[in-house]
Formats: C-alpha cells, sequence, structure tokens
C-alpha cells in the first residue's frame, strides 16, 4: 500500500511536468512573411497543436504614428490578422483577447474598432487599464488566440 502510495505521490507531481515539456517540444514559432513581422523583438505567435497564441500587438507604426484610438485599434487588429494568417488561421477562428488600454475613456471608441473585425459571435475577451505600454505614445495593445482549422 505504501509503496502504491509512493508511485502514485511521484507520478502526480512529474506528470504536470511531462504534459509541460511535450507541448514545449510540439510548439511551433509563427514567422509572418518578409518584412511583415509587426514586432520583430518577439515571437509573432507560437502554435501549440490546433491552437496559436498571437503575442501582443501595439498599434503603433515606426513611420507614420496614428494617435488616435481608432488608428492604433485597426493597426493592432491588422496586426494581428497578420500573425493568425501566417500561422494558419484567422480572425474567425479567435477564441479570446485580451485589450489593453491606456485610458479608460478610450474603450468606447477602441470597441467600435474592434466590433468591425468581429462582427458576429465575438470571441471571450477581457479588457484591462494599464498605466502604459512598452512603446511610448502606444494607446492599446491586443493579445489573441485562435483555433487552427483542421
Amino acid at each position: 500500500m505504501r509503496r502504491s502510495l509512493r508511485v502514485l505521490l511521484v507520478a502526480s507531481v512529474l506528470a504536470p511536468n511531462l504534459v509541460v515539456a511535450q507541448a514545449a517540444a510540439a510548439a511551433k514559432i509563427v514567422v509572418t512573411p518578409a518584412g511583415q513581422n509587426p514586432n520583430p523583438n518577439l515571437s509573432a505567435g507560437i502554435r501549440v497543436g490546433d491552437m496559436l497564441y498571437a503575442s501582443g500587438q501595439l498599434g503603433m507604426s515606426r513611420s507614420a504614428p496614428d494617435t488616435t484610438i481608432e488608428g492604433q485599434t485597426k493597426l493592432a487588429l491588422e496586426n494581428t490578422k497578420t500573425v493568425l494568417e501566417a500561422g494558419g488561421t484567422s480572425m474567425a477562428n479567435v477564441v479570446k483577447c485580451t485589450v489593453f488600454l491606456t485610458r479608460q475613456s478610450d474603450f468606447q471608441a477602441m470597441n467600435r474598432v474592434y466590433r468591425e473585425y468581429f462582427p458576429k459571435d465575438p470571441p471571450a475577451r477581457s479588457t484591462v487599464v494599464v498605466a502604459a505600454l512598452v512603446s511610448n505614445g502606444a494607446l492599446v495593445e491586443i493579445e489573441c488566440m485562435a483555433v487552427i482549422p483542421k
């Protein structure tokens, strides 16, 4: 009895680590087409099994930064769309998004643009107001998870 209990305890401790190790081994980095990587400092996304986890995308452009929440939301979602398509899925397969805003007053305007990308049956979403984002002048960052169709 003690031996089987010990084996069960060891297995319950090691099993979650084994699952994580197997998932990491199966993970594939998403590479966007040349010149279209929205942020070269990180993986655009990670594909694990039938799921794609897109990194958060800012609504900032180095060449012509838009200072409006509408423009930044659109660019963040266009960048997300690029990552999803490079990973074999689309905006129609998004199941969860997290939106980070620097100003609560931008929520309604961001939501109007967001609805253009998810007009019917929108994915689950969390919206969080934060003190600042990593890029100076960034008003919004959006990250999404999507199913990859078989």
